[in-house]
């Protein structure tokens, strides 16, 4: 996913998209350590992307907090 579109999310739409890249994450290192990972490439991509959800929740939980 790029920045703009997880901007875009709702904070509840964030919560579950970073459960669901934080499952398919465990999913791809499980398969690493069998030896069946197609793509390893992937466990970049999802690491990357659960940080970028990570600084959008607590971005929108800031501005919440500022504007109360």
């Amino acid at each position: 996913m790029t920045s703009k579109e997880i901007h875009d999310l709702a904070p509840s739409e964030l919560t579950t998209k970073l459960r669901e890249t934080r499952e398919a994450l465990l999913q791809l290192r499980l398969r690493k350590n069998s030896g069946q990972v197609e793509k390893p490439h992937l466990l970049r991509t999802y690491r990357k992307d659960i940080a970028r959800l990570l600084t959008a929740l607590a971005a929108k939980k800031t501005a919440k907090a500022k504007a109360a």
